[in-house]
């Protein structure tokens, strides 16, 4: 099995409110996995926000109702070949994420339902997180895959879940639930469907209503803070993409079968 047909690349949509932005996951047939047209399309629309001096909040939401990302679609693992292929596929997807944690103004994530590997990345690069009761959050790699993060992104949820839960969402690819995540400081408020839309409007105008330099600078600082405590990974990246069990991983998720781990 190959890379998504073209017909079935999914869309990142723009649209500007006045001083807020909104992007919004389109693909919900498949809980919103990322494929690489998805990817460009979000950089392209954070390069433009960011170019926007009077935008003031941006959000992030997804279609359907189910998922907010479920990570990166699985099909387009089927071609790499070894640990090149992956050190290249999280090089290129660590700039796409990037591009949202480096907006210069604050971001709102709002989530309905699977939240799980790219999708956890993505709603961790935002500075703020709400989302409905029956959201689930988790890297359940181990358990897939057979992949790995980079290290980038295991510090973004260190900071935001602490070691202990990064732990157990690797370790025992458990799926945390949103009342869990609030704990943990990841959401700012757990909200019912039919109330998520009205509390994200005005958690956006409040936002909108400060400083914009106080915010722009402070989130500017804690992004730097970030930056200096994250390791080189590179050898991590290149054991786990290298690795037989990854491509086994890849073909039994394809081929929705379990796998078995050789450990190699």
């Amino acid at each position: 099995m190959s890379a998504p047909a073209a017909d079935d690349q999914g869309s990142v949509h723009y649209r500007r409110d006045g001083a807020i932005a909104r992007v919004v996951f389109d693909r919900p047939h498949a809980h919103n996995a990322m494929t690489w047209t998805m990817y460009e399309r979000l950089a392209e629309i954070c390069a433009q926000i960011a170019g926007e001096d009077s935008v003031r909040a941006v959000m992030f939401s997804a279609t359907g109702g189910k998922a907010f990302i479920a990570g990166t679609d699985i099909a387009q693992f089927a071609d790499f070949t070894g640990a090149e292929d992956g050190l290249a596929y999280e090089e290129k997807v660590a700039r796409f994420i990037g591009a949202v944690e480096r907006l210069p103004m604050p971001t709102l994530a709002v989530i309905e339902g699977w939240c799980v590997g790219g999708g956890l990345a993505i709603a961790a690069a935002c500075d703020l997180r709400i989302a409905t009761p029956a959201s689930r959050f988790g890297i359940p790699i181990a358990r897939t895959l057979g992949n790995c993060l980079t290290p980038a992104v295991y510090g973004r949820l260190i900071a935001e879940f602490g070691v202990g839960r990064v732990k157990r969402m690797l370790m025992f690819a458990d799926l945390l639930d949103a009342d869990e995540a609030l704990t943990a400081g990841f959401l700012s408020a757990v909200v019912a469907p039919d109330e998520i839309g009205a509390r994200a409007e005005a958690l956006l105008e409040r936002i909108a209503s400060h400083a914009p330099v106080t915010l722009r600078v402070g989130k500017e600082a804690v992004a730097r803070i970030l930056a200096a405590t994250t390791a080189d990974g590179e050898d991590l990246v290149r054991a786990a993409y290298g690795s037989a069990d990854f491509q086994h991983g890849v073909r039994a998720f394809l081929e929705k079968r379990k796998p078995e781990w050789s450990g190699r």
